[in-house]
């Protein structure tokens, strides 16, 4: 990495939140003093405000991969995976996961992460993810709990869908906490936390629907994957979630009071000329390369869906301290990847709406099947429905070996082309327009000269 790299440009918010998961890594690596209770757990449809309520730590296997990732360190830990047999085709979050265990566990801070007393699966959107925690048991040996998330084939969720998983919550989930803790389930507790989730996450809509102003203050994908942290992991229902969410919302005040693009690690973005829709996760080994490439023609994501894979908030949901079980349930069935396609193509059309957004770039991961499974159908379907152009690039998600910056940059730069000339089509189209509704104001000449 350059010295140029190595000095990126940060918000105030983004080192609070720096020192928010620093002390969340250094409190996992105390367990064996603190003898609290560690829960692996994933990032879609976890049950955070629980866990807290029992007083254990989570730990999410896929967020220890991209972090490793974004520190060159996956490499080494995928060819573990694949060097004990693991196939190359295999989710890339799985193989460093497994890999970075048998290579010394050592979590983003340097420290040693603790074993898990529990795994705990509350999603199933991606299949991936149950056999991952199959995997993980072989390598802890420890007891298993999954909550059985239904999907939402049909486009909406049922009574009877909250009511079944609700009983698992009661019935399964619950004593496996207090049998692990030794605690009781305090109910209004639970209820206080997701009070506190409730004021953060009105905050975070707020910072993400910050961008239908122009310029847009934020950047929803690159940007968005720090703004969305806290929240989809071990902070929600914290009060230091809450003065986070808080933090950065009066920094995107200030932006847009001030006229001003993103933060990006480069600096202040240059005059907004692209407004995109970005689908699917991002590439973490060349993060910030990647998003240099969108800062250095102008191009601001102003919504994306990889910021939804953690919750829908944007469309209404919050955690509801008055039916506090109910709603783990919703927000569990509620997360993007666990939407029919119908669903997600109809957030993207409704995205590009208000968002007053150029078009559709679709990023298709090579070893994410909950993602790239439709996107070309989903891509299809916007350009018919908006008439607006979409592009396709293809990366993976932690492995290097895929992602071809040429490449990537090529397509991106034609993707920007089209839409600038769709642009000047368009213009073409209103100048022709106007001058033939000129030429039909005008006053009819006879053969005589007379009007």
């Amino acid at each position: 990495m350059s010295t140029e790299q190595s000095a990126a440009v940060k918000e105030p918010s983004m080192l609070q939140q720096k020192e928010m998961i620093a002390e969340h890594f250094r409190e996992l690596s105390r367990t064996g003093e603190t003898k609290k209770k560690v829960v692996y757990t994933f990032v879609p449809g976890n049950l955070t405000e629980l866990l807290l309520a029992f007083d254990v730590l989570p730990v999410h296997p896929e967020i220890n991969a991209l972090q490793s990732a974004m520190r060159q360190k996956a490499g080494a830990y995928i060819g573990e995976a694949e060097r004990i047999g693991h196939s190359e085709d295999v989710c890339t979050y799985v193989k460093c996961d497994i890999g970075m265990k048998r290579l010394g566990n050592v979590g983003p801070t340097g420290e040693v992460l603790p074993k898990p007393d529990l795994l705990l699966l509350s999603y199933t959107g991606c299949f991936t993810f149950m056999k991952w925690f199959e995997l993980l048991r072989q390598e802890y040996d420890c007891p298993v709990v999954m909550l059985h998330t239904p999907y939402q084939g049909d486009g909406e969720i049922t009574p009877t869908m909250t009511q079944y998983m609700v009983e698992q919550i009661r019935q399964q989930v619950i004593p496996a906490l207090e049998k692990l803790t030794g605690k009781s389930f305090d109910e209004e507790r639970l209820r206080e936390l997701m009070r506190l989730s409730a004021r953060a996450e009105d905050d975070m809509v707020a910072v993400l629907e910050s961008a239908k102003h122009k310029p847009s203050p934020i950047d929803a994908y690159f940007g968005g994957v720090y703004y969305i942290g806290p929240m989809f992991t071990a902070f929600r229902g914290t009060q230091g979630a809450v003065d986070y969410y808080a933090q950065l919302r009066r920094e995107c005040n200030q932006r847009i009071a001030a006229g001003e693009g993103p933060i990006t690690p480069e600096g202040t973005s240059p005059k907004e000329r692209f407004r995109l829709i970005v689908e699917g996760p991002p590439n973490w080994t060349h993060f910030r390369e990647f998003w240099k490439m969108f800062h250095d023609e102008g191009a601001v994501v102003v919504a994306s869906t990889y910021t939804k894979v953690g919750g829908t908030y944007d469309l209404g949901f919050r955690h509801d301290p008055t039916n506090p079980l109910e709603s783990l349930a919703q927000y569990c069935m509620g997360c993007y990847t666990n939407r029919n396609l119908p669903q997600r193509l109809d957030m993207i059309v409704k995205y590009a709406d208000e968002y007053s957004a150029d078009g559709l770039l679709i990023n298709s991961v090579k070893s994410c099947n909950s993602f790239s499974a439709g996107q070309l159908m989903l891509l299809r379907e916007f350009e018919r429905r908006t008439g607006k152009p979409g592009g396709f690039i293809e990366t993976d998600l932690v492995d290097a070996r895929y992602f071809s910056a040429a490449n990537v940059k090529n397509r991106i730069e034609s993707y920007l082309q089209m839409i600038v000339q769709k642009r000047t089509a368009g213009a073409a189209s209103v100048d022709l327009a106007a001058a033939a509704s000129l030429v039909r104001s005008l006053p009819v000449i006879n053969q005589g000269g007379a009007a």
